[in-house]
């Protein structure tokens, strides 16, 4: 059986090709019966919308970027679902762009996208970024732009992140409660927004407990594995060495678990340690481990519902939205 098209289709129902167009894409201007028909008989015929040609007639991509550090990490990997549900309700393909913690690869990820090859991008900056000349120059474009998790703060941009400084507080807080006296905090780079809210409230926590910060405690880790191990290992060395650990990411977490296995150092015996995780498996780590847990769902579904209000024109006026959710404190075995 050939392609059925819109042609073939307006012939078989006796209705012009704009009203069978209009049918199917459900439109306030076709009454419901017409609607009806056009269906049933779009389904008797088996037509297949042919979405590239819509695309071209309506000069959109039907495509949005996703641009994110990594992917190793539960909590872009959550994110990228809720996306993805929001983008197939849509009609939409989503591009996932792994920037690998690079700026020069952000950097020419946004060059790339600045070509109208999709339709709206949602982006989460790698923690080595430090100018955002590339991202105001797509803006610019007229390219819609949300940023997520790891956003901006020199830049005025819609925004969905988590309640940063209210959680590090939290668990500096939660660690203090448990009886430990000298806390680390393992932080990514000192250049993302997270990382300055994170340690901004594990500092204010020490001082409402009047406990003395000690910078030296304050250790900003790379993205290179081995080298974040050889650090923890030397804090976790020292005579002196810290009987809690906050960390402001994951995989610093699960760095530190290496480290004390490897030091046959007991958690939470002689450290006690939480972090943001959206581990998965966090309750069958051995000693289970406590978390900030994200709403990384939510924030992708936020993420993706604020840019299609964008892309579809239904934002108002010149308001920029920031949207903050709440994360959660799980209490797990490695802060009891």
């Amino acid at each position: 059986m050939p392609n059925i098209n819109l042609k073939r289709l307006s012939e078989e129902l006796g209705l012009s090709i704009s009203s069978v167009s209009k049918a199917l894409r459900d439109s306030y201007e076709i009454s419901a019966e017409t609607k009806k028909r056009v269906l049933a008989m779009a389904e008797k015929l088996n037509y297949q919308p042919n979405p590239f040609a819509s695309s071209l007639r309506r000069k959109k991509s039907i495509t949005i970027a996703v641009v994110i550090p990594e992917i190793a990490n539960n909590f872009f990997a959550l994110a990228i679902d809720g996306i993805q549900m929001v983008a197939q309700e849509k009609g939409y393909h989503v591009l996932t762009y792994l920037t690998h913690e690079s700026f020069q690869n952000e950097e020419s990820t946004i060059k790339h996208l600045q070509g109208g090859r999709v339709d709206g991008v949602l982006i989460s900056l790698c923690r080595d970024t430090d100018s955002t000349k590339h991202l105001t120059s797509l803006h610019e474009t007229g390219i819609p732009l949300v940023f997520f998790d790891r956003v901006p703060e020199t830049m005025e941009c819609p925004t969905v992140t988590t309640d940063d400084y209210e959680s590090g507080f939290k668990a500096t807080e939660h660690l203090i409660k448990a009886g430990c006296k000298k806390i680390a905090c393992l932080s990514l780079s000192s250049l993302l927004s997270i990382t300055h809210k994170r340690v901004h409230g594990y500092q204010d926590a020490l001082k409402k407990y009047n406990m003395k910060e000690d910078p030296k405690l304050i250790i900003e880790c790379t993205n290179n594995n081995q080298s974040n191990l050889e650090v923890i290992k030397k804090l976790l060395a020292k005579k002196d060495r810290p009987d809690g650990i906050f960390a402001t990411v994951e995989k610093l977490a699960i760095s530190t678990y290496y480290v004390c296995n490897e030091m046959k150092l007991k958690i939470p015996q002689q450290l006690k340690v939480i972090s943001f995780s959206n581990l998965r498996t966090a309750s069958l780590l051995n000693p289970s481990l406590s978390t900030i847990t994200q709403p990384a769902f939510e924030i992708g579904k936020e993420s993706a519902s604020l840019l299609f209000r964008m892309i579809e024109k239904k934002t108002f006026g010149n308001r920029i939205d920031k949207i903050v959710l709440k994360s959660s404190l799980i209490e797990r075995n490695s802060s009891r």
